[in-house]
């Protein structure tokens, strides 16, 4: 089973980040905000995955459909973080 180690953090957070901003991102946008507030060499990690870059983790819940559009971009919402 896999342990986060420091520098890794679950992909919940990114979507916390994400609902507390309340901004409409595009996917460069929300790259800069994962690095502004985690670092340029953090990790994330989901039940499914783990190790994963900004841009992957990005890649990630968007195929999941983590994403809400919002006009000139997306953001998500609470009821999309399964909190598992």
């Amino acid at each position: 089973m896999f342990s986060p180690m420091k520098g890794q953090f679950h992909g919940h957070e990114v979507m916390r980040m994400m609902i507390e901003s309340g901004a409409a991102y595009t996917r460069a946008s929300l790259r800069d905000a994962i690095i502004g507030r985690f670092g340029e060499g953090a990790r994330f990690y989901t039940c499914s995955a783990d190790g994963m870059t900004a841009d992957q983790i990005i890649a990630f819940l968007e195929a999941r459909g983590k994403f809400v559009g919002l006009g000139t971009g997306f953001s998500t919402s609470p009821d999309k973080i399964c909190d598992h």
